[in-house]
């Protein structure tokens, strides 16, 4: 049981999320079922939390401009920027389904942590934006999942 909390653990981890804990999980020899069920359970927790949260955290970020933690407020403004640049194509021109492409992706800088981001910052319904991140990061689970049981390959 350590195995699956584990990937459970892993999928919460920005970038690594399901997408990793998958190939993780079967690397390391545990059950397909039980590593499915453990990252799609972390997306969905992920899909839950982050729209909630990122508001507060935005906030959080703002008001330490001004403090000795402005250098932390300031990579997180720069990471903002890079999040709205990259999902900017996807979310602007497809709403919903834009983003469900740009959180399905398996690439760094992609997945449910910088989607949320993506529908936070493009102002995205939550009801809409967390159908969208757990759609997207249970696709992006399939599509690492395919090839790492040899079902695909990729040239």
């Amino acid at each position: 049981m350590d195995g699956m909390l584990e990937i459970f653990l892993l999928s919460l981890v920005p970038t690594f999320e399901g997408r990793y804990a998958i190939v993780y999980g079967i690397g390391r020899g545990y059950s397909i079922p039980g590593t499915l069920i453990m990252a799609s359970l972390g997306i969905l927790v992920l899909s839950l939390v982050l729209p909630i949260v990122l508001p507060v955290i935005d906030w959080v970020m703002l008001k330490l401009e001004g403090t000795s933690l402005r250098k932390f407020a300031e990579l997180y403004l720069r990471y903002i920027g890079r999040v709205r640049r990259k999902a900017h194509p996807y979310v602007e021109k497809w709403g919903f389904l834009g983003l469900v492409v740009f959180v399905a992706i398996p690439l760094p800088g992609t997945g449910v942590w910088t989607g949320s981001l993506a529908a936070y910052i493009f102002g995205i319904e939550k009801r809409k934006a967390i159908s969208a991140l757990i759609i997207g990061g249970l696709l992006s689970i399939v599509i690492t999942l395919l090839p790492s049981l040899g079902l695909v390959k990729i040239i």
